[in-house]
Formats: structure tokens, sequence, C-alpha cells
């Protein structure tokens, strides 16, 4: 029988990193609840800027330098301008809900990834 206290600082350890990562999750939501109703609508400083550029004759110059068209985004996006289309607020609400739930999801798979190859190391 040993004479030494058991260490009881793990114990803990996993419940407040679980509440830390559940606020973290709320905090979040409540922010991509209220976010749409509280964005400014006018352009930020890039948007702006490329809104300058896109829209002047600069854009339209190097296009014709190129010999390329403009064909709008590069890349296809399932969440346009953080909204879905017909459904206003509560579109961008969804959208933003969607977007950090698949981030949650996807941090937690990398976490639970990386845990399993540091054990399988130990």
């Amino acid at each position: 029988m040993s004479n030494e206290s058991p260490d009881n600082s793990g114990l803990n350890l996993k419940s407040k990193n679980s509440k830390f990562i559940m606020g973290g999750l709320i905090i979040a939501l409540i922010i991509g609840i209220l976010a749409p109703f509280i964005a400014s609508g006018d352009p930020d400083g890039l948007e702006s800027a490329a809104g300058k550029i896109i829209n002047g004759e600069a854009l339209e110059y190097n296009l014709q330098e190129l010999g390329l068209e403009e064909e709008g985004t590069v890349a296809p996006s399932p969440f346009a301008d953080y909204s879905i289309p017909g459904m206003d607020k509560i579109g961008e609400i969804v959208a933003m809900l969607i977007g950090i739930l698949l981030i949650a999801v996807l941090g937690y798979g990398v976490a639970s990834i990386l845990k399993k190859k540091e054990g399988i190391a130990n």
C-alpha cells in the first residue's frame, strides 16, 4: 500500500476541455444567429477595391490583353454571399449555422485522428 495520494489533476482535464469547446461552439452559434442582423450591408475595404477594379476599365483591358473573358466567380460556392437563395435573413442564418457545424465536425475529426496517431506513437 502506497502512502502517496493519487494524482487527480487529470480527472477534470477532459471535463474542462469539453466545457471550453462547448462554450466556444455556443458562442460561435450565437454569433452565427446574430450576424445577419448586425452586419453592415456596405462593402468592406477589399470588396470595395475589387468593385472599383472589376467595374473599371483596368480589368477589361487586362482580360482583353490576355485574350480572356470575364466569367464571374472563380470557384462555385454552396452558399454564395453567406445565404441560401430565396430565404432572406433566415437563409443567411441557416448557411452560417451549417458552416459553423461543418467546421466543428471537421475539427473534431482532425483532433480524433491526431489523438489516435499520438496514441500509436507512444
